[in-house]
């Protein structure tokens, strides 16, 4: 059994395992070299040689407890054939959303859509470096997803007016979320994921009354999906108000907090396994802060089945040398 399976079904809290949102990607000299030559984001995500590269290049450097999958949340809504580009220093673009077209497609041809991503996934599971390993699959969730695809950007930049008016397209549209992040569970797990990870980073938007029919009912249905296929499944709705209530009502099996949150309120209050937490910024200060404040959250969850990671993703400028010292540090507690 793996470590990270220990903690979330044997919930053993002797050792903490460690794996980091974003650990493929941009903070390595070697992905870099990549992305350079490669400047079509989708098509570098569903790229089968190069995707699985870069999948396994922190793996290679690092004493890592999972390898997660390069792709990303809008891989969906790009298999619902929404046009999806990536703007240097803009972030994501999505084109008009053709919701009567959306609904004609069929399970087949979304798969067929995101087959190279189920093919990496097998590649990452059959290399020797995954060995007594978790592989990572994940989908946003629908509320996030909802939100990218009617706002067409990050709400980060700027989130429409009104985006709740719509109720009955909005219910379109996660009803067919529903639907497809089902296949795309299914498809991934089919294919060597044995945890998936559901990303909602934009929880933090709605107030309390609204959480009911944007991130707990649709979050519920594909938290008790992937339980049916038997396996582990990690809720991460970011800068939620309640993580509490949260998990009370949605049931995950591990909960992934982010730094807004005090962790001496979430060991108190939360039962179940719990992940994350650090501050990513906190790997851009230097050896004696990194080993300090990772150490605080290894002491908290002393007693907790905890996986060590970030309350949010590895920042782009983030010295590949700190997240060595991290892990380390995470290993020898």
């Amino acid at each position: 059994m793996t470590l990270i399976n220990k903690v979330i079904i044997n919930k053993q809290t002797a050792k903490k395992p460690i794996w980091i949102m974003r650990q493929a990607g941009r903070y390595l000299p070697e992905f870099r070299e990549i992305r350079k030559r490669n400047k079509d984001f989708i098509k570098l995500c569903l790229n089968e040689k190069l995707s699985t590269e870069i999948t396994l290049q922190p793996l290679k450097r690092f004493d890592l407890d999972a390898a997660i999958i390069f792709s990303d949340i809008l891989m969906v809504p790009h298999g619902l054939n929404q046009k999806v580009e990536f703007k240097k220093g803009f972030g994501p673009i999505l084109d008009e959303i053709r919701i009567n077209e959306m609904s004609t497609l069929n399970e087949e041809k979304f798969t067929k859509k995101l087959s190279p991503i189920y093919k990496i996934l097998s590649l990452v599971k059959s290399n020797s470096v995954t060995k007594n390993k978790n592989i990572i699959g994940f989908i946003g969730a629908p509320w996030t997803l909802l939100v990218y695809m009617i706002n067409k950007q990050s709400p980060k930049l700027k989130l429409k007016n009104n985006f709740l008016n719509d109720i009955a397209t909005n219910k379109k549209i996660l009803s067919l979320l529903d639907k497809f992040l089902k296949i795309h569970i299914k498809n991934q797990i089919k294919h060597g994921a044995n945890i998936i990870q559901i990303f909602d980073s934009w929880a933090g938007l709605l107030s309390e009354k609204e959480l009911k029919d944007y991130v707990y009912d649709p979050t519920i249905k594909l938290v008790e999906y992937t339980k049916s296929l038997n396996v582990p499944v990690i809720c991460f709705p970011r800068n939620i108000k309640n993580y509490k209530k949260f998990c009370e009502i949605v049931r995950p099996d591990v909960i992934s907090i982010d730094y807004n949150i005090d962790p001496n309120l979430i060991v108190k209050d939360i039962k179940i396994p719990v992940q994350g937490g650090m501050n990513p910024e906190i790997l851009l200060s230097d050896k004696e802060t990194l080993k300090k404040e990772a150490k605080r959250y290894m002491d908290i969850f002393k007693d907790h089945p905890y996986i060590f990671n970030l309350g949010h993703g590895v920042l782009p400028e983030t010295n590949p040398d700190m997240m060595n010292y991290l892990i380390k540090t995470v290993k020898d507690y």
